[in-house]
């Protein structure tokens, strides 16, 4: 039997089977095209048609929605701001870092709103973010990261923990330390995004899967069933966007791995804590990310960050068993309560990262090319804000996300095969040899 792609496509919400809708029939027209149905292309085909039901829009897909790092990733809607503040200041002026991750904020809230309202049972819960340091050198960057939140105004959002109150809320093995925000959700994102195109369709929007893009030509998509001629083209494919002609240099994928445990007792669950569903990421240099999911579950990820020869993403299901016994190990050496625990899945996917490692979001009237990505595996929380952002582009609506200045970005291309793979394979064992050093200096 084929394994399921991830945990959460293996637990999605009851009468989803995961049947593909129909691929496009033929030659059609429509208003907008949004190439990718993932997060960042079903926010934007979301908002479009909630500021106007009339609209045309169609959404498109190689796999179905919600196939990608959108169905895939650890859950964590967190805020983020999609570069340095620093820079975000320098471009946008004094406090304009702030204010982008204040909307992010705003993203982390907005994703459980449209859950509530659209009727997405996909386990959200707001119990905020904890991000450990297990070693001094850790803590050290995390009092760093506090330091700078703090000089951007932030210090109110976030709260630097000692031990002895990092424990209380997560009983890991080694804590020196944390950094604990409010401002975070965990959610099932197989049954977010997949929730989001149904609410799509009942707003009046169309999806195709089995539907990839082989060519984007100014307001025209070409597809192996027919073309897409529309007024506005979105692409939204991140990780995946090297599959489109010309678009090999854009973004590269970057491989990712997780487990999910059996359901864990609640008296076991009493000694971890956790109580009101916590993110929790360990924080070396391949950071290890966690949730306690809604079914009492530990799902927990990272350690990888693959790159394949000429960013062709690998075939689904991913799965690297050396990686899902490493992953088990640091669990369980965080959780020693946990040992005999049962791994029921493992899984990988793809995440997107642009070349000067910004997110990204543009459309440009003149030519009717809009985009988003770039998250670099982030981008639960900051796909939303982006899709929001892309709606009011496109409508011409003037509010302050059209100001952020991450819209019209532009990414220089990485370089060109094979120096692409030498360079970010070369750079990814840099930081892992940094980050064995550490481990055995720890």
């Amino acid at each position: 039997m084929t394994p399921p792609i991830s945990y959460w496509h293996d637990s999605l919400e009851p009468g989803d089977a995961l049947t593909p809708r129909a691929a496009l029939p033929g030659d059609r027209q429509a208003d907008v095209v949004i190439v990718g149905a993932g997060f960042a292309g079903l926010w934007t085909a979301y908002y479009l048609l909630k500021a106007d039901p009339a609209r045309r829009v169609v959404v498109i897909d190689a796999q179905t929605a919600g196939f990608g790092a959108s169905g895939r990733n650890g859950g964590w809607a967190v805020p983020e701001a999609g570069s340095s503040l620093d820079v975000l200041d320098q471009e946008g002026g004094a406090g304009t870092g702030a204010a982008m991750m204040r909307e992010m904020y705003r993203s982390v809230d907005e994703i459980g709103d449209v859950a509530r309202r659209e009727g997405i049972d996909c386990g959200y819960a707001k119990g905020g973010a904890l991000w450990l340091a297990s070693d001094a050198v850790q803590l050290d960057r995390l009092r760093k990261r506090f330091a700078m939140l703090a000089r951007h105004g932030l210090g109110d959002e976030y709260e630097l923990l000692d031990p002895i109150k990092t424990i209380a809320r997560v009983n890991a093995t080694g804590m020196h330390g944390s950094i604990y925000t409010p401002h975070a959700a965990a959610v099932h994102p197989a049954r977010l995004a997949r929730g989001i195109a149904r609410a799509v369709e009942r707003l009046g929007g169309t999806v195709h899967e089995l539907t990839p893009a082989l060519r984007i030509e100014g307001r025209r998509v070409v597809t192996p069933h027919g073309a897409i001629v529309a007024d506005v083209v979105v692409r939204a494919t991140e990780a995946y966007t090297a599959s489109i002609e010309g678009l090999e240099r854009a973004i590269v994928p970057l491989g990712n791995f997780m487990i999910a445990t059996e359901p864990i007792a609640d008296d076991v669950w009493a000694q971890i804590g956790l109580a009101n569903r916590e993110l929790f990421e360990d924080t070396p240099i391949f950071v290890a990310y966690g949730q306690r999911t809604a079914d009492g579950r530990i799902a927990w990820g990272g350690m990888g960050a693959p790159y394949w020869f000429g960013s062709k993403a690998p075939p689904s299901p991913m799965q690297a068993p050396k990686i899902a016994q490493k992953l088990k190990s640091l669990l369980i050496e965080r959780f020693p309560m946990l040992k005999g625990i049962e791994v029921t899945h493992h899984w990988g996917g793809v995440l997107g990262m642009t070349r000067d490692m910004r997110s990204t979001v543009g459309f440009d009237r003149a030519t009717g090319e809009a985009w988003a990505g770039g998250f670099g595996g982030a981008g639960v929380a900051p796909s939303n804000a982006a899709g929001r952002t892309l709606a009011d582009l496109i409508t011409g609506a003037d509010s302050a996300l059209t100001r952020f200045p991450w819209v019209n970005h532009r990414c220089a291309p990485w370089e060109p095969e094979p120096l692409r793979w030498i360079g970010v394979n070369a750079r990814m064992a840099g930081l892992r040899m940094y980050e064995k050093r550490q481990l055995r200096q720890r």
